[in-house]
């Protein structure tokens, strides 16, 4: 219930407090653009099944794959301050929450390998 609690948290509240840290002027225009970040999870269509309560989404999906994630980061670094920039760090602060999801689930596994939770490792 905690995991579920933070993990949603962080996805729709503290998105929030970068918002206002990125632009106090127009932060709530920043939330909106931080929140329509959250469609990168459009790619668990594509999953089978489309939800799995215990499943890392790290690895699992194409658009949360270690191939996608590192431009997430770099846009978040190298971009000018944009909406692009803005973007770039609402996917790699996604990624970042998926991932605390995904250690959360390490930690109450007692007998698996990080390998099991993360898929692409």
């Amino acid at each position: 219930m905690l995991q579920t609690v933070v993990h949603y948290f962080l996805h729709f509240i503290f998105i929030g407090v970068i918002a206002y840290w990125y632009d106090r002027k127009n932060w709530k225009k920043g939330w909106l653009i931080l929140l329509a970040t959250m469609l990168v999870d459009v790619d668990h269509i594509v999953a089978d099944p489309m939800f799995m309560a215990d499943r890392c989404g790290i690895g699992f999906h194409p658009l949360h794959s270690e191939y996608v994630i590192p431009f997430y980061f770099l846009g978040a670094i190298f971009l000018r301050r944009s909406v692009l920039k803005l973007v770039a760090i609402g996917l790699a602060f996604h990624m970042i929450t998926d991932s605390i999801d995904c250690f959360w689930m390490y930690a109450k596994c007692a007998d698996c390998k990080l390998s099991a939770v993360f898929n692409s490792f």
